[in-house]
């Protein structure tokens, strides 16, 4: 496996698909998933190489890939198209991720049990090779990328921090939208 963003054989169809445009136009697709249900639900999340991302480029994206749905028409019945944002708390779907988000907290789960489980959560300690390093309880363990079902970002007050601040250092964010949900988030709000 390279990567977890499309795992499904429909998935990596309609990524194999939708990637050249979206590539094309400066985005990366993150994760992409066809989602069951009365309506299937085409749930795609993209940013920037950067790792930012705005509602104008979730709309463009959107055009472009409804445009080019209808043109290869993978999907036979009726979907719905959903294009957002990763989030702060991110799925990790390419090994560059795990690097990228190095000292953070992860929720990991692996496809077969490992000594006993699947899930493991604990700071992201880095990347050797094929391996994801995370630090859990018992110690600094490595995880073979290839046995991975799915990892992401776990919410907290760091990471908050860190994405506000690299946001505001870019020029997303005014100096006085980043004080009041540093605010916030430092449990100062009056």
């Amino acid at each position: 496996m390279t990567d977890l963003i499309a795992k499904a054989a429909m998935d990596k169809r309609i990524y194999e698909t939708l990637n050249p445009a979206v590539e094309g136009m400066g985005f990366e697709i993150v994760r992409l998933r066809l989602m069951g249900g009365n309506t299937p639900l085409l749930q795609i999340m993209v940013q920037k190489p950067d790792g930012t991302m705005e509602v104008d480029g979730c709309a463009e994206i959107s055009t472009a890939v409804s445009a080019l749905m209808d043109v290869e028409d993978p999907i036979i019945e009726a979907y719905t198209l959903e294009i957002s944002s990763p989030g702060i708390d991110r799925p990790l779907t390419r090994i560059k991720d795990f690097g990228q988000w190095l000292g953070y907290t992860a929720k990991i789960e692996t496809e077969q049990l490992i000594d006993g489980r699947r899930r493991f959560k604990g700071e992201l300690a880095g990347v050797e090779g094929d391996e994801i390093l995370i630090t859990v309880d018992e110690g600094t363990i490595g995880l073979k990328f290839d046995w991975l079902a799915d990892a992401k970002l776990i919410l907290t007050d760091e990471l908050i921090r860190e994405v506000l601040k690299g946001r505001k250092d870019a020029g997303h964010i005014d100096e006085t939208q980043y004080d009041e949900v540093q605010t916030i988030v430092d449990g100062e709000e009056d």
